[in-house]
């Protein structure tokens, strides 16, 4: 699959899934993933490890969880080429004062936004893709 590489079809198409549960990001010294953890994305960095994980996945293995937060799938099938769908979308949460971590995986992009401005985050997603749609 190449998926969509035009930005006003990935707008006007783009669906935003908000995923159950909270996650966090962890560092895991010498790129190594503790046993029994499954990660939803690991990224290999000079100093360590990022996991994203669920927040009791991390509780119960003993790790520090950084930046609580919630999942949103971009769920329209964007090519890892397409040029200015993530600053549109990040763009229009920065200017709600909404952090966000994305994420592109090869079939769809993620974010990673706080716990308290999910909610409000799929909203104004679905606003920006209604605005392109029209």
């Amino acid at each position: 699959m190449n998926g969509e590489a035009d930005l006003g079809r990935l707008l006007a198409g783009m669906r935003s899934e908000l995923r159950p549960g909270t996650y966090v990001f962890v560092s895991a010294a010498e790129g190594a993933v503790p046993a029994g953890l499954a990660p939803v994305m690991d990224f290999r960095e000079a100093e360590g490890t990022t996991l994203i994980l669920p927040e009791a996945d991390a509780a119960q293995a003993g790790l520090a969880g950084a930046f609580p937060c919630r999942w949103i799938t971009l769920a329209v099938p964007s090519s890892l080429g397409a040029v200015g769908f993530l600053a549109a979308v990040t763009a229009c949460l920065a200017e709600a004062g909404i952090a966000v971590n994305a994420v592109s995986a090869f079939h769809h992009d993620h974010l990673f936004v706080p716990v308290a401005r999910a909610e409000e985050a799929t909203g104004l997603l679905r606003e920006l893709a209604d605005r392109a749609a029209s």
